[in-house]
């Protein structure tokens, strides 16, 4: 792929409530580079003479130097990261869809750690932990003051070891303790059914490097029980993201060959790409196409994408291709907005360093970064509305995160808060309903509103649209 960013590295999922991350191993060899500042460079060399000398103990000088590069990419934007040698292997771990933990998303919302969503059939889905749970401590630890990156090395271990997590269910109004026992997690991201005569679903619950061959497998089952298909909902509902050979490739599945599904554009020459529906796009070296198994029918079938504030990355990628070219109906809550590119650069042979190196847009060249796909038809949750969309977090809310780098972002802070306050008063009412009430309906189900108005959609028939959700403004344009 000549200059491109390529694409034989990997995507982390599920970290920033789901932060795709484009990654490529590269050498570190860059043209001319701009001189040292070594003004800084003298008073740096300073304080790290002035901490070994004087501060109260003997601090290692490996951990010195380690602490700074991290705090120095960490204070970048929410998406660069220092791996050390642990770190970067659970990094890789985490996008070949196998690695020993109890199996949640996480983010990070007031200083704790929020559940995005459990591993469907992981040790924390079996132990009960739901979306927007809030773990306080792990062990003996307390979360508050950990960094992201902390909490999930406490998190995972050895195979069989346990773990005692002190959650904090808002929406019960109590904290309780669970105890896990970790596991090796092999993430299924791929689920799908024939849900009445004609119509299918397939849900993607991450991008990984099994996606597109599970995704294929369960198309061929699907078409097996009902080869005259006459619609597709493609479900991307809560989908962190994931690596973006996948993306490009669960797009292609759907496109005509060779149009645009994804632009990348950075200060690096080699950050300015374009990737098409084609194969070469998509393929990682020595691997077969799996694409060419696909029934042609897929190509035309009518389709529904289904997103909301949990999709992110790959996720937006996949919706934006399908909307610009038209393919798609994208139905749901406008999503994430994690619109930024990552790229790993080795330091040595087991650390290195994630850094945002690009932007990406969608084929008509959107940036939505910060912003998120803005689907076609506005559904809410449930059929008494969305009442809770503005309480969950977004790329936009994220300390240090990239503005979009279009000229269309205005102030919307004021009112973005009010929408808050209203979601937090109705989300206290809320909790003083029963447990059975409040309880959300499972994806794929009879009970799933936002697939029933899908379905509809595909048929041509009235949509519920929703009472509650709008388009949400720019954010706050920064001098």
């Amino acid at each position: 792929m000549g200059q491109k960013l390529k694409i034989a590295g990997w995507v982390s999922a599920g970290v920033l409530a789901g932060a795709l991350t484009t990654v490529s191993l590269q050498t570190m060899a860059r043209g001319a580079m701009s001189p040292l500042p070594l003004e800084e460079i003298q008073q740096l060399s300073a304080v790290f003479g002035l901490i070994k000398t004087d501060y109260v103990e003997a601090v290692d000088d490996k951990k010195l130097i380690t602490d700074a590069i991290s705090g120095m990419v960490a204070s970048l934007d929410p998406h660069s990261q220092y791996f050390d040698k642990k770190s970067f292997k659970e990094f890789k771990e985490g996008t070949s869809g196998r690695f020993v933990g109890v199996g949640i998303e996480i983010t990070q919302e007031d200083g704790l750690i929020k559940v995005v969503s459990p591993i469907e059939g992981s040790p924390a889905f079996r132990a009960g932990l739901k979306t927007n749970d809030l773990i306080t401590k792990i062990d003996d630890t307390a979360v508050k003051g950990l960094s992201l990156n902390d909490a999930v090395k406490r998190m995972r271990g050895e195979p069989n070891t346990k773990v005692l997590l002190t959650i904090l269910r808002k929406d019960e109004s109590r904290s309780f303790p669970v105890t896990i026992t970790r596991e090796e997690i092999k993430t299924q991201s791929v689920k799908g059914k024939v849900i009445e005569p004609g119509y299918a679903w397939i849900r993607l619950s991450q991008f990984q490097e099994r996606t597109v061959d599970d995704f294929v497998r369960k198309v061929e089952e699907i078409y097996a029980k009902e080869p005259a298909l006459k619609g597709l909902v493609l479900d991307l509902r809560n989908d962190p993201g994931g690596l973006l050979d996948a993306a490009v490739a669960i797009s292609a599945a759907f496109l005509p060959e060779g149009v645009t599904v994804v632009s990348t554009n950075g200060q690096l020459e080699e950050s300015k790409a374009t990737y098409k529906a084609v194969p070469q796009d998509y393929l990682r070296r020595g691997q077969g196409d799996p694409l060419q198994r696909l029934p042609a029918a897929l190509k035309k079938v009518p389709l529904v994408v289904l997103v909301n504030e949990g999709s992110a990355s790959a996720s937006e990628i996949v919706a934006g291709a399908l909307q610009d070219h038209k393919r798609a109906k994208v139905l749901g809550s406008q999503t994430f907005g994690k619109g930024s590119v990552q790229t790993v650069r080795p330091l040595g042979p087991d650390t290195g360093i994630k850094l945002t190196t690009a932007r990406y847009y969608t084929p008509t060249g959107k940036s939505i970064q910060a912003k998120g796909i803005v689907p076609d038809v506005m559904v809410d949750e449930t059929a008494e509305g969305d009442l809770f969309a503005a309480l969950r977090m977004r790329e936009a809310d994220l300390d240090k995160h990239l503005g979009s780098g279009q000229d269309d972002e205005k102030a919307a802070e004021a009112a973005r808060e009010k929408a808050r306050e209203e979601a937090r008063k109705r989300l206290e009412l809320e909790a003083k309903k029963p447990a059975a009430d409040r309880k959300m309906p499972e994806y794929g189900s009879a009970e799933d509103f936002r697939l029933q108005q899908a379905l509809r959609q595909l048929k041509g028939e009235t949509v519920q649209v929703s009472k509650t959700l709008t388009e949400r403004p720019p954010e706050k344009k920064e001098d």
